[in-house]
């Protein structure tokens, strides 16, 4: 943890007498001792950006502003750093608290519910675009700059430098939620492992093409088939890594994209439409018609139950036997041992714990044994679908937060999200908004250390990785029913068919209970009428789109790799 910035004796005087020390020389020792060099503006923008913040900061100083996130490297150094830096340079006290997703979550619903201010700010996951905009109780940060923010707005916001604006914005077409940190879910494998000529000759011989980056499931299957069992370095690997126990954290594995990455949904991005990856459809006004397949929904399709079985069977045969009985938190170290050859998706926020001196997949020089690469897609996916997701936790200020209050917790969102804070922040947390940071010298230098991050994040690829989007009309309501659900398939309570036919059910219920108490009003759930799934099939091709598609009889399509330096330099060619 770094030490708070000094306070001046005359600084010390003048609080003691009532009145918060705070401007440009505190703002200077900032920029000497914080940011030095790692900023995309130079100094004199910098010291031009702070002077704003502590010139609009004048109407709230002495103001104590609460705001909260869940625990995470990058919001434990705007809590640690940042938050202590803005108040000694605006004077507004800003407590940043710290406490899980799901308690975050619980907060935010609570002040939804009751009108309490209980936080000024919230950054919370983008997966809840839905929700603000249906429930409008959310500022629209596009009303908001507009009109009674408009003092407290950045002018150098550059709103068209973050990378995750489309996550954040409703179909009113209006900005709900500002990115403060974003990362995805990449496939990781053991790059060292794939490059070993006794691994690429053997893998061919028995496969009969070449070991690399799969581009599909099948080769995904081969390749944790190949693993599995097999020596290396004196002990045995294993070729996947998950996890399945009945916890709310199994409901994040599936909510993540899982189901699009098969080829459940609609074409569209950042999200399927009409129907979305969780199976949700929605009509021509944005209104959730239904999450089964009785009602034109995807939830308990083809291409969803075949995503369920890949996962329950590549668990069993690939994985090792503990993963089952593993949650996120438990699973995520689980590859840095050592003995795991890929694994299907994992957080990019765990990179930074996957890069530290001395761990069994990094070299002496510093550079890993593993890269990130785009995921494999299943054989329901097209060409035009998302393949993967996208954590974006976003400022969101809610109607019932003072307008004071919101203005200055706002210069607090802006100035942790600002341009003179912001690379450094990347550099620290590795969970990137701006594409002034992406592109900075800095990570160009870095970008070997970190296993292919950034190229990802500078490819034309990664607009195939997004949140939850808008479908979802009550994410906090409808998420915690996929945990139940497919723990029921993961210890075999339920086979796949029914977990999801149970799971659309539920999803079913809540949207009956918006429509019924019509507290979404014209925005909310309007059920459709049930028909088979022929009926819904022909008449989604009838208009254009794929969901939901009929079984393919035969889910083992031909396997594909691509190499992976070729793929990097495919990337490097398309931004020519």
């Amino acid at each position: 943890m770094r030490r708070h910035l000094l306070t001046t004796t005359a600084g010390i005087l003048l609080a003691l007498a009532g009145t918060a020390h705070a401007g440009m020389n505190e703002a200077k020792q900032f920029l000497d001792k914080e940011i030095k060099d790692l900023s995309s503006l130079s100094r004199a923008e910098q010291e031009k950006e702070l002077q704003w913040f502590i010139d609009a900061a004048k109407p709230f100083s002495g103001l104590d502003i609460k705001v909260v996130s869940e625990t995470l490297t990058t919001h434990e150094y705007e809590s640690k750093v940042l938050a202590p830096a803005f108040t000694a340079i605006t004077g507004i006290k800003i407590t940043h608290d710290l406490i899980g997703e799901g308690d975050v979550v619980e907060k935010l619903q609570t002040q939804m519910q009751s009108g309490e201010n209980i936080y000024d700010a919230y950054v919370n996951d983008s997966d809840l675009i839905g929700t603000h905009w249906r429930y409008q109780q959310a500022r629209s940060l596009t009303d908001f700059m507009a009109k009674e923010g408009k003092d407290v707005t950045n002018p150098g916001l550059d709103l068209d430098d973050f990378i995750g604006l489309k996550f954040t914005t409703a179909p009113d077409k209006k900005l709900y939620q500002l990115p403060d940190q974003q990362f995805a879910n990449l496939y990781w494998f053991r790059y060292d492992w794939f490059n070993d000529a006794k691994n690429k000759t053997d893998f061919k011989a028995k496969y009969g093409y070449d070991l690399g980056v799969p581009v599909n499931w099948s080769a995904y299957e081969d390749i944790a088939e190949f693993f599995t069992g097999r020596d290396i370095g004196g002990k045995k690997v294993f070729g996947h890594m998950d996890y399945g126990k009945k916890d709310p954290s199994l409901g994040w594995r599936f909510t993540d994209a899982w189901l699009s990455m098969a080829g459940n949904g609609d074409k569209g991005l950042p999200n399927g439409l009409p129907v979305d990856e969780w199976g949700i459809k929605v009509n021509e006004k944005s209104q959730p018609v239904g999450s089964c397949v009785a009602r034109g929904g995807d939830t308990n399709g083809p291409a969803s139950v075949y995503s369920i079985q890949k996962y329950l069977d590549w668990m069993k045969a690939y994985a090792p036997p503990a993963a089952q009985g593993m949650n996120f938190s438990e699973s995520g170290p689980v590859p840095a041992g050592g003995e795991i050859a890929q694994q299907m998706f994992m957080y990019t926020a765990f990179t930074a714990d996957m890069v530290k001196p001395g761990l069994p997949v990094m070299n002496e020089d510093g550079t890993p044994k593993w890269r990130f690469a785009p995921s494999p897609h299943g054989v329901y996916w097209k060409d035009g679908m998302k393949l993967g997701y996208q954590d974006v936790g976003s400022w969101t200020l809610m109607k019932s937060t003072p307008d004071d209050r919101a203005k200055a917790a706002w210069l607090y969102a802006q100035f942790v999200t600002s341009k003179t804070v912001d690379l450094k922040k990347s550099h620290v947390g590795l969970t990137l908004i701006r594409e002034s940071s992406i592109r900075h010298q800095s990570f160009t230098d870095r970008a070997p250390k970190l296993g292919g991050l950034i190229e990802f994040y500078r490819s034309p690829a990664r607009v195939q990785w997004s949140p939850t989007g808008t479908n979802v009309p009550d994410y906090p309501k409808l998420a915690q029913l996929w945990w139940q659900a497919i723990g029921d398939a993961a210890s075999g309570a339920k086979t796949p068919q029914l977990a999801m036919d149970s799971l659309c059910a539920e999803q079913e219920k809540v949207l009956q209970r918006l429509e019924r108490a019509g507290v979404q009003k014209d925005m909310g759930p309007k059920l459709a009428e049930e028909h088979d799934l022929a009926y819904w099939n022909k008449d989604a091709v009838a208009k254009g789109n794929l969901a939901p598609q009929l079984k393919i009889e035969n889910e083992k399509e031909k396997p594909i790799t691509v190499n992976y330096d070729d793929l990097v330099k495919s990337w490097a060619d398309a931004k020519k």
